[in-house]
């Protein structure tokens, strides 16, 4: 019985076998990879991903919320379920019981691609890479560099942590049913050695620095560092835009400290 995709899970389900060899061949399954897939479908990125794994890689694991996608792959052989919403799964757990970093891949569900991207992100330490197909705009956000307008909350948190790189733009007509954006495939590489900081007091001053983008960061940030009694030099005569990740990450450590 056809699979009729459901608007309220997000479902677009990828068809394009050019696009899907390209991702495989970016993805480039190795020996003793333990590949875990968001959001698998109709198998359409599972199915080849499988053939390139080495049987030391297997089993693939995948996430699936929708009950009848996952009924479909408990069929197949060297795949392991995960029925549930990604955002309540232990990513930790999975490598753990894998006994290694998870490689994690994926064709996210655009209206939840960045609770997901942040939910990840307390787990980057058991993670090798990430690749995943997301809304090109999204893409353009978490890859940008200061100055422009795609460089934004998204763009800081992220790249604190990884290195980010848009590797393939995707146009509609590659999905049925086709969204009505165009896509792209995201290389998320974490940093081996990061520098050391609180996240959350990260994230909170990056919200309170782009919470009024269009005025200078004295108006934001600056009323942020004075209400946590910051006493050292930050120039404030910019816009959140125009500083750079590196500056970000040095504050938070000033103001940790």
């Amino acid at each position: 019985m056809a699979h009729i995709p459901r608007k309220r899970f997000g479902q677009h389900f990828l068809t394009d076998r050019v696009i899907i060899d390209g991702i495989v061949d970016a993805i480039a399954p190795a020996e003793g990879d333990a590949l875990v897939e968001i959001g698998p479908g109709l198998g359409a990125l599972t199915l080849p991903l499988l053939e390139r794994m080495p049987a030391s890689s297997r089993p693939l694991t995948v996430v699936e919320l929708d009950r009848d996608l996952a009924a479909r792959m408990r069929k197949r052989e060297h795949i392991e379920v995960v029925e549930s919403d990604v955002l309540k799964v232990d990513f930790g757990a999975l490598a753990d019981a894998r006994g290694r970093r998870l490689r994690v891949v994926g064709n996210l569900p655009y209206n939840i691609s960045t609770p997901i991207l942040f939910h990840l992100l307390s787990f980057v330490d058991r993670v090798v890479d990430q690749h995943f197909m997301l809304q090109k705009e999204v893409v353009d956000r978490m890859a940008a560099g200061p100055g422009g307008k795609d460089y934004g909350r998204l763009s800081v948190m992220l790249q604190w942590r990884y290195q980010v790189e848009s590797i393939m733009d995707v146009p509609p007509e590659a999905f049925d049913p086709p969204p009505r954006v165009d896509s792209a495939i995201v290389r998320m590489l974490p940093y081996e050695q990061p520098a050391t900081l609180d996240p959350a007091l990260l994230e909170e001053l990056v919200a309170s620095a782009f919470s009024q983008r269009r005025k200078l960061l004295r108006h934001s940030l600056g009323r942020w560092l004075e209400g946590r009694g910051y006493g050292g030099h930050f120039d404030l005569q910019r816009r959140a835009e125009e500083v750079p990740v590196a500056e970000y990450v040095a504050l938070a450590q000033a103001v940790g400290a």
